[in-house]
């Protein structure tokens, strides 16, 4: 940013998703990060979502999204009232809902620059209607990888010029080799901990990750693994545990809020989505923090887990790969020391929080010029 002076924004992020996991967290981490910056910064989300109330505990102003579907009328002209009397620079969106809403009402507040971010990769059953979120109500969207990427510009025909790939900026301070070490579970000295860390949603592959625990066990494997995540998924992830007869060996932590020393912990990161992944927060974060990791090759997680570079990568839904690819990881100590070591250093020269937010600025910097936003204030 050594070629632009410093601006203090004037930006507006909705997000009307009521959980919380990657998505929910980039987009407070980008309120967060231009708020230490100068910037002024709001969130619109609705008022019993994670992220209002962790806005909240941050000192990042936060207003509700209304909810109800009949009052989506309503939700437009209101929100293009706020928009009005806050006179944002930009208004980014999230996800369906409040990208309608906010997105409408942006227009019709006449923001000067409109941001629709897709987190992961999926299709759309009515293209013709989905292509005005991301073109008529939006000047620019953004992904979080090349590949959802590719796939926007294919589906919603976007030339370069109104897309851009910005992947989630890691805190390498947060995110360091050094520091506090979870403790999980009791699992004796020397004795491998393979996990996962993520929502318990059905496409993150929790049950590739169990039936590959099943095979290692069944071959004389003495590791133990671990589900740290909460979400819908967990009553059926518990039930397979149990079929498989894997409850010695297998702990299910819940939610943890000390992810960095969850990562520390473990011997393994595993990443076994089976679909809509765009480059996955906690793969960067366990690449920062020099833990080995195992995905698949689906949506982002290669253009981060190198194959052979800084990770290993495997075919989705294949748990018999899945397995031996733990196996490698393990055995093979020198090479995966050496990933490590290459992992960490990609992320802090490509993937930093800062670079995140120097790159959005940038691109804040070249597509509002200052006599928009002097007429819009």
């Amino acid at each position: 940013m050594a070629d632009k002076p410093k601006r203090a924004w004037r930006i507006v992020h909705s997000e009307s998703s009521t959980g919380w996991g990657g998505q929910e967290h980039r987009v407070l981490a980008e309120l967060a990060g231009f708020q230490r910056r100068g910037s002024r910064v709001w969130l619109l989300a609705p008022v019993e979502s994670q992220i209002f109330r962790r806005a909240r505990e941050t000192n990042v102003p936060a207003a509700p999204l209304p909810g109800a579907k009949w009052r989506f009328p309503f939700a437009v002209l209101g929100t293009a009232r706020w928009l009005r009397r806050l006179k944002p620079d930009v208004v980014n969106t999230h996800s369906s809902r409040d990208g309608w809403i906010a997105g409408l009402a942006a227009r019709l507040a006449g923001v000067p620059f409109i941001i629709r971010t897709r987190h992961i990769d999926v299709d759309y059953p009515n293209r013709w209607l989905s292509r005005h979120a991301f073109t008529t109500l939006a000047d620019h969207v953004l992904t979080t990888s090349h590949r959802i990427t590719r796939h926007f510009q294919e589906m919603f025909d976007l030339p370069d010029a109104r897309i851009t790939t910005v992947p989630t900026g890691i805190d390498l301070n947060a995110f360091s080799p050094e520091g506090e070490v979870a403790d999980l579970v009791s699992h004796g000295e020397g004795v491998p901990l393979v996990g996962m860390v993520s929502v318990l949603r059905s496409w993150k592959g929790h049950a590739t990750l169990l039936e590959a625990a099943a095979r290692l066990r069944a071959a004389g494997f003495a590791g133990r693994f671990v589900i740290v995540g909460e979400g819908p998924m967990r009553q059926r992830i518990e039930q397979q545990v149990t079929d498989l007869n894997l409850g010695s060996v297998v702990t299910l932590t819940g939610h943890r809020e000390d992810v960095p020393a969850v990562l520390r912990a473990l011997s393994v990161l595993v990443i076994p989505s089976t679909k809509h992944e765009g480059v996955p927060q906690i793969g960067l974060q366990a690449l920062a923090v020099k833990t080995p990791v195992v995905g698949s090759n689906v949506g982002g997680i290669p253009e981060v887990i190198r194959p052979g570079e800084t990770g290993r990568i495997v075919s989705p839904e294949n748990p018999a790969a899945l397995a031996a690819a733990i196996r490698e990881t393990l055995a093979d100590a020198d090479a995966t020391r050496a990933m490590a070591e290459r992992g960490r250093a990609l992320v802090e020269a490509r993937y930093s929080l800062e670079a995140m937010l120097d790159t959005l600025e940038s691109l804040y910097w070249g597509h509002i010029p200052p006599e928009r936003v002097d007429a819009a204030r």
